[in-house]
């Protein structure tokens, strides 16, 4: 479990709550700060200010820690929402309240004395509901988002189910490292993950044929990243330094031309 340094006093309860959600996540994978660099392509350095409150992770790597930990995405990507748009007005601090309490002059009559305090407590009692009524807030967004992913994952099952296609199950190829045999037949070079040579493969997709890919990647000398059938950042900035060496359109998207380059038949 990471000792992690307090967040700054002052910061906005949306911003607060989501630092503290990827705090979360980073000590539940057990992954340090350099593992999770690696993972999802964004440098230690990033992540030290991303998870310390200097900075605003952008949304790609909220989603990649996401995928990565096997969380849901969407319920972080609301809560990065919220505290973007609190991050981009400037508004990065706890809201102050309207009014303070005025200093008690020293002439001023005993007797008066008790409407300081009672008006120092009603302010006290309203930040504090502020504070209630902006944790419910984030509750219940959250829950939204809940809802909606489940809404969504029920729909799709049900597709499948009526098509009977067995989708592969992402959080199953998430952890797992796969091995490379790159073996030439009849000219074509294949990693025995799939035979693909037509497959539209881009950023985000996962399975057999990104498991392929990524180890054609590196047969051809540019690293991927770690194989495991996750197509992040890493995978696409290979890909494009692939398509720039072989003149193709370097879109960071595994098309037909693509594949022939990976499979060593590109036209010169």
């Amino acid at each position: 479990m990471s000792r992690w340094k307090e967040l700054p006093a002052e910061l906005h309860p949306h911003i607060r709550h989501l630092i503290v959600r990827l705090r979360k996540l980073k000590d539940h994978g057990e992954l340090s700060t350099r593992q999770l660099a690696a993972k999802t392509g964004y440098s230690t350095k990033a992540w030290e200010r991303y998870l310390n409150g200097r900075t605003l992770p952008p949304r790609e790597a909220v989603e990649a820690i996401a995928r990565i930990s096997g969380d849901n995405p969407a319920r972080l990507l609301v809560l990065h929402e919220m505290a973007a748009e609190r991050w981009a007005k400037g508004d990065r601090t706890t809201p102050p309240t309207r009014h303070s309490t005025p200093a008690t002059p020293e002439h001023e009559p005993a007797e008066q004395q008790p409407h300081g305090r009672l008006l120092h407590a009603a302010i006290a009692v309203g930040a504090v509901a502020l504070v209630l009524s902006v944790s419910t807030a984030i509750l219940l967004a959250v829950q939204l988002a809940e809802a909606r992913a489940t809404a969504k994952n029920n729909r799709a099952g049900t597709a499948a189910a009526e098509s009977d296609i067995t989708a592969p199950d992402p959080a199953s190829v998430l952890p797992a490292l796969y091995t490379c045999r790159p073996q030439q037949t009849d000219g074509h070079w294949y990693a025995g993950h799939s035979h693909t040579q037509e497959t539209v493969v881009a950023y985000g997709h996962t399975g057999s044929e990104v498991i392929e890919a990524q180890c054609l990647l590196r047969r051809t000398g540019i690293s991927p990243g770690d194989i495991d059938g996750i197509f992040g950042p890493l995978t696409q900035r290979a890909v494009k330094r692939l398509q720039i060496r072989e003149k193709l359109t370097p879109d960071g998207v595994i098309g037909p031309r693509t594949w022939k380059a990976l499979r060593g038949t590109a036209q010169k």
